[in-house]
């Protein structure tokens, strides 16, 4: 294996009880976009994705991320610090009461003040809110922020898998 492969790290939280919440102040505020919107989650996916190497979608055409958001399993939620856009993520409500955190990230101009940890408290509750939800599950990668998957593990969750791209 290459020095230079990309290490995947899959984990999940299997009850709603193993949440650490990380407290946030009343400057950061969370809302649901409602209605959808895919010029606002491709416009996010770019922002946020782009220092940590979010590939995978800046081919998508209009018509690909209307698709994608339009989805009636798909919510997105962005958090806001002191009125300024700073972040978001993106749950997706699978089958067998499995909900991933499809996309979760900062902007650039956020990072390193403490909000990462607050938005992924956000992520987890809203995802444990669907009554039948069983399996609340991420993926992360070593191109990410460097402490994404401490953040992950402070939060409760747990790491079930590790493969390398």
């Amino acid at each position: 294996m290459s020095d230079d492969a990309v290490k995947i790290f899959h984990l999940e939280m299997l009850d709603r009880h193993a949440l650490v919440p990380k407290q946030g102040g009343t400057e950061f505020q969370i809302e649901l976009v409602d209605p959808a919107d895919p010029t606002l989650n491709q416009q996010l996916y770019r922002e946020v994705g782009s220092m940590w190497q979010w590939t995978d979608r800046l081919i998508w055409k209009d018509a690909q991320w209307r698709k994608y958001v339009d989805r009636k399993h798909l919510e997105t939620w962005i958090g806001y610090w002191k009125g300024e856009r700073a972040g978001y993520f993106e749950l997706e409500f699978q089958h067998d009461g499995n909900v991933e955190i499809m996309y979760f990230g900062l902007l650039p101009e956020f990072i390193g003040m403490g909000l990462g940890g607050i938005l992924l408290t956000v992520a987890i509750q809203s995802a444990w809110l669907k009554p039948d939800t069983r399996r609340v599950w991420v993926h992360t990668c070593s191109n990410d922020h460097k402490h994404a998957l401490e953040n992950y593990l402070k939060r409760g969750f747990q790491l079930f898998k590790t493969e390398f791209q």
